[in-house]
């Protein structure tokens, strides 16, 4: 396996997901008790046929089970789990089946539409292959066993991550798909929101309301009275989570953002995060000149800092048909990204600044507090 990745011009080592984490305990628990090899790594196999070794961090052997840890390593694109213990417990089994469970500090599944069913621990199903093959390796086909994953950092963890938004409750959840982690890929957290799409079209919606993060859901819940259970969040993922709300097939979906934010997908911008693009001034200012604002004026907006400032400036020159003027085009830019496929979303927008509240929308807006109620 291939250790480390370039990023941005950086050399940046990867890691291992907790369901590798896990599928390394499950083997040297598992060695421990059936053949009493008390190891201090061991190998796994990934799901693209590549072996990773493993550090073991404890073992405990008992008369008839035996536990094992292993130390959650992220890399250098550590996350909540980094460095948090995954241990897994295994006992012998009457049946030549492996069946594996959460213990301590591993959420369970409350809501339909995620990969694990309801009342289940959040154990996905790679990680489940990945530990069943590697406890059939040493166990053999005619002998079965228990296998219990826990965290006993888990409950405190999991309020740092998206759990409680899937309805996972009471810890975290062992994931992966290829089992390593690759440093600054971005993918882990698109996957999960791609998650949340799904779990809520299945669940039967079929309009949802896109917010940048908490000012935009605050705003959406607070003052325009909206349901927050139909509210998923984009972060700075604007272009992949349009696609993939068009992917599902959402009729409709609602917007809802701080100007700051959203001002960039009305330039085209669909990656709003600072580092891709920071254009905010700029854009503001374009639309003002449209406008007829006199230079020194739009000089003093170029002098702004923050959205916010800028605001103060327009308001005082009774400029606020800006806002509309955005709004329309973060609506016509976000339709333009998805109108060569199929099937088609109609998209609204609102957005609004900290203090001066709401700006502008594609939409009366009674009318729109009224149809996503």
């Amino acid at each position: 396996m291939e250790e480390f990745v370039f990023y941005n011009g950086k050399k940046l080592r990867k890691g291992y997901t907790t369901g590798s984490c896990a599928a390394a305990a499950a083997t040297a628990a598992a060695l421990y008790l059936f053949r009493g090899q008390p190891l201090e790594d061991v190998q796994i196999k990934l799901p693209n046929e590549a072996m990773l070794t493993i550090p073991i961090a404890g073992l405990e052997l008992q008369t008839d089970r035996c536990i094992a840890y292993v130390e959650k390593d992220g890399g250098d694109d550590a996350d909540a789990t980094d460095g948090m213990l995954i241990g897994v417990e295994i006992r012998c089994n009457n049946t030549s089946e492996i069946k594996i469970d959460g213990g301590e500090g591993i959420g369970r599944v409350t809501e339909v539409g995620l990969q694990i069913p309801v009342g289940e621990a959040a154990i996905n199903p790679v990680p489940r292959q990945m530990i069943t093959e590697s406890v059939r390796q040493v166990i053999g086909s005619e002998k079965g066993a228990l296998v219990t994953v826990f965290a006993p950092t888990g409950a405190e963890i999991a309020k740092q991550t998206m759990n409680s938004r899937l309805g996972i409750i009471g810890g975290i959840s062992i994931l992966g798909t290829s089992g390593i982690v690759t440093p600054m890929s971005e993918e882990g957290w698109k996957q999960a929101i791609s998650v949340e799409l799904a779990m809520k079209k299945q669940q039967g919606y079929k309009k949802i309301i896109l917010c940048p993060g908490n000012y935009g859901e605050d705003f959406a819940v607070k003052e325009l009275q909206l349901k927050a259970d139909q509210i998923v969040s984009m972060s700075n993922f604007v272009g992949y989570v349009l696609k993939e709300v068009q992917r599902l097939a959402f009729d409709e979906v609602l917007m809802v953002g701080h100007l700051g934010k959203l001002i960039k997908v009305s330039a085209g911008i669909f990656s709003t995060h600072s580092k891709d693009a920071d254009a905010r001034t700029e854009i503001l200012i374009a639309n003002l000149a449209l406008l007829g604002m006199p230079v020194n004026q739009l000089q003093e907006i170029q002098a702004c800092n923050t959205t916010e400032a800028a605001g103060e400036i327009i308001a005082n020159y009774g400029y606020e048909e800006v806002y509309q003027m955005i709004a329309d085009k973060i609506k016509k830019r976000s339709q333009d990204l998805l109108k060569y496929r199929k099937p088609e979303t109609q998209i609204e927008v609102v957005i609004f600044s900290s203090q001066r509240g709401y700006l502008a929308s594609t939409q009366p807006l009674a009318q729109i507090m009224e149809e996503w109620q």
